[in-house]
């Protein structure tokens, strides 16, 4: 569904110029759920972008379903680290802007619409503003406008970083039980190796810059997975002790 042939990226500096990427090379396969982590400047943000056509490789070729991206794509949705919602608009009315600006038919969408916030526990705030919702509130109410779209390709930037640890366990939950129900071909940014754990069906691990894929790790487990005490918490623990020595010792 997605790939990447040795795509390196370059940005200009004052002295010169920076390689935030090297030589990647990557697939992701339909309906696939991948997660990438590494250290601070390692290119994951840049990668994404790249995914969904918002920059251009330096060299090599980003591909989706086998088309050269060299732009966005309706079809694949890039979701932020910041929820940046619209304050005047409603929780409702902020997941139907994606839908009003396609011109989608607002009556069935707006079923949907209020289906998906009842699904991430937002049943009875679909009408407030996001001055009146919380973070973890807010974030759920971007979550429900990148899904309203159906995309085929969901990419997602830390989406859940800025949020109490709590809250972001719910959401990685919730993120999970969306996608076994109505899985699109995502790739997902993280610095929690337990969340990686948690949602992918592999790992990615970057190197510090320029941002090689080092190791790329099958999560052999099956779903639905918790980060409580389950039958394969030794088998997640272990991942995780995995992953964190590939990036102490990068």
């Amino acid at each position: 569904m997605i790939g990447l042939d040795r795509v390196s990226r370059t940005f200009p500096t004052r002295d010169g110029e920076v390689t935030a990427l090297s030589d990647i090379d990557l697939r992701v396969d339909k309906h696939e759920f991948v997660a990438v982590i590494g250290r601070s400047g390692c290119g994951k943000s840049t990668l994404l972008r790249l995914m969904a056509g918002l920059l251009a490789p330096t060299s090599g070729t980003v591909t989706v379903d086998g088309a050269p991206v060299r732009r966005p794509r309706a079809d694949v949705v890039l979701m932020h680290q910041l929820p940046a919602l619209l304050p005047w608009r409603t929780a409702l009315g902020n997941v139907m802007l994606p839908v009003e600006i396609r011109r989608l038919p607002r009556a069935d969408h707006r079923v949907k619409a209020a289906a998906l916030l009842d699904a991430v526990g937002l049943t009875g705030f679909h009408h407030r503003h996001p001055y009146e919702l919380s973070g973890g509130m807010q974030q759920r109410v971007a979550l429900c406008r990148a899904l309203i779209q159906q995309p085929r390709v969901l990419l997602m930037d830390e989406p859940f970083s800025a949020l109490d640890a709590l809250t972001r366990e719910e959401l990685a939950t919730q993120l999970q039980a969306m996608h076994m129900s109505a899985p699109a071909t995502t790739v997902f940014v993280t610095h929690s190796i337990a969340e990686a754990v948690l949602l992918a069906d592999r790992v990615v691990v970057l190197s510090t810059r320029p941002g090689r894929v080092r190791q790329v790790l099958d999560i052999a487990l099956p779903r639905p997975r918790s980060f409580g005490h389950s039958a394969h918490v030794a088998a997640a623990a272990g991942y995780v002790a995995e992953l964190h020595d590939l990036l102490l010792h990068d």
